[in-house]
């Protein structure tokens, strides 16, 4: 009795239903675990990005260029957290689709969509860091408002048209027809791809990520000349054009080692699930469906992640923050307030 409890018993997604998918089903005590994980993921997904939201939105001083950008990814986040995680979650603990076939594609669509998204809105971030740290002063302005809005067209379009011709033209699984019909079952949305597709997804991944990486590399090492020169003239009596430029330079190189921090971690979330989709491509499609769910929400939880690191490195988040929970935002002149230091 104690090890039928325990182990996943084999049953079906619809019991009275011919052609259903079979259902793993796992002790009460392991969903009930499972639920918990994935439930706060997905809370931590729609609360945290709904915070970065409003304060760059409500508080004008956070209104800049860059800070639209983040509010951007941070939507792209909570979108992830609202249409995709909570029906993965089911999906991922019950191993059984239970939103019809049409939400199916739907689903696919957003999460591919708006996980994208989150890539291109990071690497226009890397170049915006770039641009800030490698001349400040002229920097506001090269990356303007106008500037900020076609990043952030791109940065949704793209992404959009690519789910869509992907999901709903049907090329995606060409060449895979006794795949797909071999998964047909009712209660189940597997989506193959075929290896075409899967190159094109290693791309889109690969190629914003070399140039993060690239940005980033020269953000750091002109951030450490600048570092060493500063230290070099600290005894030498500067002019105040020279300090202001010091004081700048050192407050974008602390924007861009945050926004850093993010890109590692949003690399590090989803490398596991780029390398299994492409080694599954093209090794007949051999992964353990539980590794392809843990590689599945090792790349969710990044959307979870990016407000917890705003919240350790950047006070005026934190300050924000409890001036939201507060309620202060609701007074008429809260969006006056200063949120950084004098």
């Amino acid at each position: 009795m104690t090890g039928n409890f325990s182990q996943p018993v084999v049953q079906l997604c619809y019991e009275n239903v011919n052609g259903s998918c079979l259902k793993t089903s796992y002790s009460s005590g392991s969903r009930a675990i499972l639920y918990t994980v994935f439930g706060f993921g997905s809370s931590l997904a729609v609360s945290g990005n709904l915070l970065v939201v409003t304060s760059v939105l409500h508080f004008k001083q956070l209104h800049s260029p860059a800070n639209f950008l983040i509010a951007s990814l941070a939507c792209a986040d909570f979108l992830v957290g609202v249409t995709v995680m909570p029906f993965s979650m089911v999906r991922s603990v019950e191993s059984c689709w239970y939103f019809g076939a049409k939400f199916c594609a739907l689903h696919s669509c957003c999460d591919v969509a708006f996980c994208y998204s989150s890539l291109f809105h990071l690497c226009f971030i890397s170049i915006d860091r770039y641009i800030a740290v490698t001349d400040p002063l002229v920097y506001p302005t090269k990356f303007t408002v106008s500037v900020s809005g076609i990043c952030i067209s791109i940065s949704w379009i793209l992404p959009l048209v690519y789910s869509g011709a992907v999901f709903y033209t049907g090329a995606s699984d060409d060449g895979l027809e006794d795949l797909v019909s071999a998964l047909s079952c009712v209660g189940g949305c597997q989506i193959a791809v075929n290896q075409d597709w899967v190159l094109i997804d290693f791309l889109l991944f690969f190629i914003p990520t070399l140039v993060m990486i690239t940005l980033y590399s020269k953000i750091f090492l002109i951030a450490k000349q600048q570092a060493i020169k500063i230290e070099a003239t600290s005894s030498k009596p500067e002019s105040s054009s020279e300090s202001y430029k010091a004081r700048v330079a050192k407050r974008e190189r602390k924007a861009a080692k945050t926004l850093g921090v993010t890109v590692v971690a949003f690399m590090i979330s989803w490398l596991p699930y780029t390398i299994e989709t492409l080694i599954d491509a093209f090794m007949g499609f051999i992964t353990p469906a539980y590794i392809y769910e843990i590689c599945c929400w090792c790349a969710y939880y990044n959307s979870a992640m990016n407000p917890l690191i705003y919240g350790l490195f950047y006070p005026w988040f934190r300050k924000a923050i409890k001036l939201i929970l507060s309620g202060e935002v609701l007074k008429g002149n809260s969006s006056t307030i200063s949120l950084f230091p004098e």
